[in-house]
């Protein structure tokens, strides 16, 4: 038998568990989307395209580990009958969002290893992905705020 844990404890692994599935799908998405099907970056492009599809390889597997380590969460949370879906909602458009605004930031601008995309006015791209990173934090805090106290949601046995 495992040792009875706290609400606060079981909010915190709903919200840890949205988090690093949001950075981990947001991380994929820019992957997928960005990098390999537009094109339009590596994830490090101070070197050669060699290295910058190097770079590309292991970004991907640190967000797919991101995503599996938030889903292993995902399923104790359902295991103990804990899961709240709100506050797990809000946790992933948080993880989504700081990531983007970090990437957007830090990465981009701070670090320049990499462009959102190699044109010569490139503010509104920044504008758009850091504005979208914005509406993300936004919307998941509120997600979060709204959910500091309230009781797991449960799900009918049936449902399962």
């Amino acid at each position: 038998m495992s040792a009875p844990t706290t609400r606060s404890t079981r909010s915190a692994q709903n919200l840890w568990s949205g988090v690093l599935f949001g950075v981990g799908l947001i991380a994929f998405i820019d992957e997928a989307v960005f990098h390999q099907l537009l094109h339009w970056h590596h994830f490090y492009d101070l070197s050669t395209p060699a290295m910058g599809l190097v770079s590309d390889g292991i970004f991907h597997a640190v967000s797919w580990f991101a995503t599996i380590a938030g889903l292993f969460l995902l399923a104790d949370l359902r295991r103990h009958d804990a899961l709240h879906w709100r506050r797990w909602t809000g946790g992933v458009l948080l993880g989504a969002g700081v990531f983007q605004l970090y990437d957007g930031t830090v990465h981009h601008k701070v670090f320049g290893i990499h462009e959102i995309r190699y044109v010569e006015d490139v503010f509104v791209y920044d504008l758009v992905w850091n504005l979208a990173a914005a509406a993300m934090i936004v919307a998941g805090a509120v997600l979060v705020y709204l959910t500091r106290s309230t009781a797991p949601v449960r799900v009918a046995s049936s449902v399962r």
